[in-house]
């Protein structure tokens, strides 16, 4: 098919969704953007519990809306033969299933891999969990920040002497969710040079682990010599790196690197420090930071504003930028003209502002317009599409409690 006879990257791909809340729906939540036709299959009778996530507006979530845009909501009741059917007939018409329940959930629901295979020798299966489908945590139940502290990384957030503080956004789970997809095209491109599909195991604990750039080797490689401690507002081997106080807030400044250090002694009308002994290389710099630290801040606090360092800062072209709150984020020229943040409309909510979609292709620039589901919509179109049920066939599973929908 010609790039131009197609909505998006993924057009033509089919994926069955077994998900809920943020990890699992942030993979399939990218595929819809990406032109593929998602089924989000929703367990009667409240689907994905994520419905009820405020803010609420006209008995809608926001955090729903936001996290399944543009998928096919079919709602049953599992427990019921005819609906496990209706999945395992769909299973062999799809091209990739997402699934993020517990370990163990989605196979005594008798959809493991090994008997989606049978239906589906070709199909993507992709796991999605805190710990992995393997390992003696695996059954353990968990979320983004359990995975994050297992993972080692919590316990370097927070001041030197303080408790560890967790980052209060779904890094893990949304990362996650990146991680799976990336897994799952890498598996639909393999597929197409060899015809096989496979099994994804994604964890939360593997994809919070892989960020670790700089600790786990200088562990392993001192020997346990040196060892990552939380360094609170500024980065442990690097100086000037870190947050400095400003009049109406606060600037993160990378200055570490020698040049750069020096354009800052520079605007800052200091430029004798750029070759003072004290600070001439990274090393002496971090052995004596908290002067630093006060030099850079004495120098905020002589500017009339915040937003004057921040434009002395770019104009030297030295790296930095200031802590800005979401609302100010939002709001941002750069973050608006490139549609990082986006205005979509929802049929319930209205106007409202969400995350836009985060990878720009050329063949496909602007974004598709998707809607989130009601529960149960489209269950009449999926089982006559994919399945080829008579509408008389649908009605007698819906009276029959087997398919659900609620209307707006």
């Amino acid at each position: 098919m010609a790039a131009g006879s197609q909505r998006h990257v993924l057009d033509g791909i089919k994926a069955l969704d077994f998900t809920q809340f943020v990890a699992g729906p942030t993979v399939t939540k990218l595929m819809a953007e990406m032109g593929a036709e998602v089924i989000k299959v929703e367990l009667a009778p409240d689907g994905d519990r994520s419905r009820g996530v405020p803010y609420l507006k006209n008995d809608r979530s926001g955090y729903f809306v936001q996290q399944n845009r543009g998928k096919l909501s079919l709602c049953l009741d599992p427990r019921a033969p005819e609906a496990r059917e209706i999945l395992r007939r769909l299973i062999a018409k799809v091209d990739v299933m997402v699934e993020n329940f517990a370990p163990g959930v989605i196979g005594r629901m008798g959809l493991g891999y090994e008997e989606v295979r049978k239906l589906n020798p070709k199909i993507i299966m992709c796991s999605v969990s805190t710990f992995g489908q393997t390992g003696p945590l695996a059954n353990d139940p968990g979320y983004d920040f359990v995975g994050q502290a297992y993972a080692g990384v919590t316990s370097l957030s927070g001041e030197i002497d303080g408790p560890p503080y967790p980052p209060m956004l779904a890094i893990g789970d949304v990362s996650t969710g990146v991680h799976g997809l990336a897994a799952i095209a890498c598996a639909l491109f393999y597929r197409d040079r060899t015809g096989e599909g496979q099994f994804i195991d994604v964890s939360l604990l593997d994809s919070y682990f892989h960020y670790h750039d700089w600790s786990v080797q200088t562990v392993s490689a001192s020997g346990g010599a040196q060892k990552p401690v939380r360094s609170g507002q500024h980065y442990p081997s690097l100086c000037p790196a870190g947050m400095f106080k400003a009049h109406n807030g606060w600037i993160f400044i990378m200055a570490w690197l020698d040049h750069h250090w020096m354009k800052l002694c520079e605007i800052m009308g200091r430029p004798e420090l750029g070759k003072d002994p004290r600070f001439i290389d990274n090393a002496t710099r971090l052995k004596n930071r908290p002067e630093i630290i006060k030099i850079v801040e004495a120098w905020l606090a002589r500017l009339p504003n915040s937003e004057a360092a921040v434009e002395a800062l770019r104009a030297a072209r030295i790296p930095s930028a200031p802590v800005l709150t979401v609302e100010q984020a939002m709001a941002h020229p750069h973050l608006i003209e490139r549609r990082t943040v986006r205005t979509i409309h929802d049929r319930l909510m209205g106007d409202l502002q969400v995350p836009g979609f985060p990878l720009r292709f050329s063949n496909f620039p602007a974004e598709l317009e998707l809607e989130a589901p009601l529960l149960g919509e489209h269950n009449a179109r999926v089982l006559s599409d994919y399945l080829g049920y008579a509408p008389g066939e649908i009605d007698r599973l819906t009276r029959g409690g087997v398919l659900f929908s609620k209307p707006a």
